[in-house]
């Protein structure tokens, strides 16, 4: 079997002043708070959120 591809989400930007859509979006993506970070699954749905938000999070790739 092989490893599913994963990817690290840390946010760096604060949701004060941001839509509402994008507050959820980081919500859903597992983050509510700067420099906190996420390990997630490489998928499209979640690199759609991603795209949603570049400005506030940081991609980096799994170790």
């Amino acid at each position: 079997m092989s490893a599913k591809p994963t990817i690290k989400v840390t946010q760096i930007g604060s949701p004060i002043g941001r839509t509402r859509s994008q507050r959820e979006t980081l919500i859903g993506l597992g983050l509510n708070k700067r420099h906190r970070s996420r390990v997630l699954e490489d998928t499209p749905a979640v690199r759609g959120m991603i795209n949603k938000v570049h400005h506030l999070v940081r991609i980096e790739p799994a170790k």
